[in-house]
């Protein structure tokens, strides 16, 4: 706990057997009560790693996506007590090291959100970010900050951590089961007025570490795009959509399918 205030940290993994152990061994576990895997149906042995290493883990018999993965991660950290929760990659890309400073500053109450940026200090091309990727990230900032009315160093990080209060609040069911399901969080956590805050985050690239391929980083970006003009539309009074709407469903671990919960 910090400030009294039980903490988790929740990690979507999808093949992650060979960083996982890397990335649960820097979790400061003097402050983190809580560590939550799910596994979206990966093809190693992610589950077996984390069964040994002790975390509570969820298996989802059928790939839900990254976006999907997250709302189970989201809906049992709110159901197991999290006050805060801190999602982290397992693929060892970011340091598991700052999630000390993250929580401390919701604790704080000064924030609702904290970001962890690789594009604050030089973190992110000296951690081998490729320079397409470094472009792109800091166009559809730039864009997104101009629609938003925000002044984020970077919407693409995927290390985050959230308050309880915002995961309770936010539609999250209305945000996409893929990629762009970060960005629009983002953007829900904007529409409904909750402060934001950042630090500068080392990052790592390596042959282990997740990333999407070009392909699907078009997709994405242009699925940031969207995000972005719909939230302005909406702003505008343009445009309805239930991403932005307090009824469009808050997230629940799902029932529709089999989930299997694994209990190191």
């Amino acid at each position: 706990m910090i400030d009294g205030k039980r903490v988790a940290v929740v990690l979507p993994a999808y093949n992650a057997e060979l960083t996982l152990v890397r990335t649960f061994r820097e979790i400061p576990m003097d402050i983190v009560d809580d560590v939550i895997l799910t596994d979206d149906c990966s093809r190693d042995m992610t589950q077996d790693v984390a069964r040994r290493l002790g975390i509570h883990t969820i298996v989802h018999e059928k790939n839900r996506g990254y976006g999907g993965n997250q709302k189970t991660c989201y809906a049992a950290a709110l159901e197991r007590g999290a006050d805060i929760v801190v999602m982290l990659h397992p693929d060892y890309q970011y340091s598991p090291q700052l999630i000390r400073a993250m929580v401390a500053m919701i604790a704080s109450g000064h924030y609702d959100a904290v970001l962890a940026s690789r594009i604050l200090g030089k973190g992110a091309l000296k951690g081998g970010m490729p320079l397409y990727k470094y472009i792109a990230n800091r166009a559809l900032t730039f864009a997104e900050n101009v629609l938003l009315g925000q002044k984020l160093s970077e919407y693409h990080t995927g290390y985050r951590a959230w308050s309880r209060k915002v995961l309770e609040a936010l539609p999250l069911e209305a945000c996409s089961d893929d990629f762009v399901f970060d960005n629009q969080m983002l953007a829900q956590a904007t529409w409904f007025d909750f402060a934001i805050g950042e630090i500068s985050c080392p990052t790592r690239y390596f042959e282990e570490a997740s990333s999407i391929n070009f392909r699907r980083s078009v997709v994405y970006g242009l699925g940031v795009l969207k995000t972005a003009a719909q939230f302005r539309a909406a702003k505008l009074g343009w445009y309805a959509t239930p991403l932005f709407q307090a009824d469009g469903g808050a997230v629940t671990l799902p029932r529709s399918e089999p989930v299997t919960r694994v209990q190191a």
